[in-house]
């Protein structure tokens, strides 16, 4: 009887494997609704024909730190990470969509910066390639190498979260800060952050749990300017980015 009745425990029980694909799934809808935040950004601007003051610096970094997750999700690299792939694989396809929309509505000098970014980044991107798969063998110290750039620039990516703060705090308005961007940011972390520690993947875990962090700040920050916000001002389209996971 109590063999039947463990059997039967264990049936019911949610397979690590499963949970985990489950929240990678969830990961994927919630990062593909961010990376699709900056479109309003784009509209204006092909409706405009002008770049105006928006800058390409994010959607440039955005897209070799999609490439590099891509990398870290490969087999021979990091197994089992095929939804870190997926998403990122669509990452690199909308910000070559958001890239190329700034390239053809921006000056000469301008389009000289992005193409030269653009080099600097395919160049730094295949060393690292090149890099881990001739000088390291073996899936843990190839995941050690890749998830070590691939956190460096997650980190180095949220110097834009920290400049919204502390906009928000020098004007002590949030009307450049949305709060269900907010609240997916917080949302996209906490679950990329689930995912890694299902299948223990610190190199996940880590970015993720810093965005999840600064998702709680952004609306303690909201609650505590929303009254003091002029909401009568024109808004201006955000440039946002989130790290690719």
């Amino acid at each position: 009887m109590y063999i039947f009745e463990f059997a039967t425990l264990e049936s019911t029980m949610v397979n690590p494997e499963t949970a985990r694909t489950a929240v990678g799934i969830l990961g994927n809808v919630i990062s593909v609704g961010l990376f699709m935040s900056p479109v309003p950004t784009f509209l204006r601007i092909i409706k405009k024909k002008d770049v105006e003051d928006f800058k390409p610096d994010p959607y440039i970094a955005t897209i070799l730190n999609c490439f590099l997750w891509v990398f870290y999700g490969m087999p021979f690299v990091h197994p089992h990470s095929m939804l870190v792939q997926t998403i990122n694989g669509f990452g690199i396809f909308i910000e070559a969509i958001y890239i190329s929309i700034f390239f053809i509505y921006s000056n000469w000098p301008k389009r000289r910066k992005i193409l030269l970014w653009l080099l600097g980044e395919a160049v730094a991107f295949v060393a690292i390639v090149l890099g881990t798969l001739l000088a390291v063998h073996g899936t843990k110290k190839r995941t050690i190498i890749a998830g070590t750039f691939c956190v460096i620039l997650n980190v180095i990516m949220y110097a834009s979260p920290l400049t919204v703060m502390r906009m928000v705090i020098k004007t002590k308005s949030v009307k450049y800060m949305p709060f269900w961007l907010s609240m997916a940011n917080l949302a996209n972390g906490l679950t990329w952050m689930c995912y890694a520690l299902i299948r223990i993947d610190p190199w996940v875990a880590v970015p993720n749990g810093l965005g999840a962090f600064f998702g709680i700040l952004q609306l303690i920050l909201y609650g505590v300017y929303y009254k003091t916000t002029n909401w009568d001002e024109e808004e201006k389209p955000q440039e946002v980015q989130i790290p690719g996971k």
